[in-house]
């Protein structure tokens, strides 16, 4: 598999998530905010978590419309898998990728800590490799990571069985208790936890090692 890690200035987890791409046994690429096209054969597109921009203006809207995301839209319409976390997350939704927008967390605080997730669904490249309803833990560290969208897009992601994760306490206000959610093809995934940051088992439990493995495997067999 080859996977390509986007980094915008204010990136700052953009080498863990690289990292972790590489320990699941992945091919690396490493892609510039400003450039404009996208190296060929890419098989997932990671748009990593940290601060791009400064978070100005509001939270993933510059760096949404960097020259590179215009062609992050085109590979996720073409059929591109594309994993978001944290501020990666937050740009998804900007660019519309995804449904609905991240919040100003419910108790004004940054939050940094392991949360514990339900995986809610296993039908995805990002989470085939857990069981159903299993609890995971993986550290989350974001200020707007309050999940939020209109009652139509919320009753399509219920029906459509498109919540990937939910916490098990809610730390951010979060609806429904939304950690992360797929695409309606289920080849875009965002969430607000840092799986990257769960995969050595010396800095905690590597649940975030399923996650990585998972999605390598899909294209290995492929």
């Amino acid at each position: 598999m080859k996977a390509g890690v986007l980094v915008f200035p204010g990136s700052n987890c953009d080498r863990d998530l690289a990292d972790a791409f590489k320990k699941a046994g992945a091919q690396v690429e490493m892609i510039w905010h400003k450039e404009t096209a996208l190296p060929s054969g890419l098989d997932v597109i990671g748009v990593p978590g940290g601060f791009s921009f400064g978070d100005y203006l509001r939270c993933g809207a510059i760096a949404a419309n960097s020259p590179i995301c215009r062609s992050l839209v085109k590979f996720a319409k073409d059929g591109g898998y594309v994993l978001g976390i944290c501020n990666g997350f937050q740009i998804l939704t900007e660019t519309g990728l995804l449904p609905g927008a991240l919040m100003q967390n419910a108790g004004i605080k940054f939050l940094g800590k392991t949360v514990t997730l339900s995986v809610t669904t296993t039908d995805s490249a990002f989470t085939c490799k857990y069981r159903p309803q299993q609890e995971i833990d993986i550290p989350i560290a974001h200020h707007e990571g309050n999940y939020t969208v209109a009652a139509e897009e919320l009753h399509a992601l219920r029906q459509e069985d498109r919540i990937a994760f939910t916490y098990r306490d809610n730390p951010n206000g979060a609806i429904d208790n939304i950690a992360g959610v797929l695409s309606q093809n289920r080849r875009i995934l965002g969430m607000m936890p840092h799986p990257e940051r769960a995969i050595d088992d010396l800095m905690g439990p590597p649940d975030g090692k399923p996650f990585f493995a998972g999605l390598v495997t899909q294209f290995v067999s492929a």
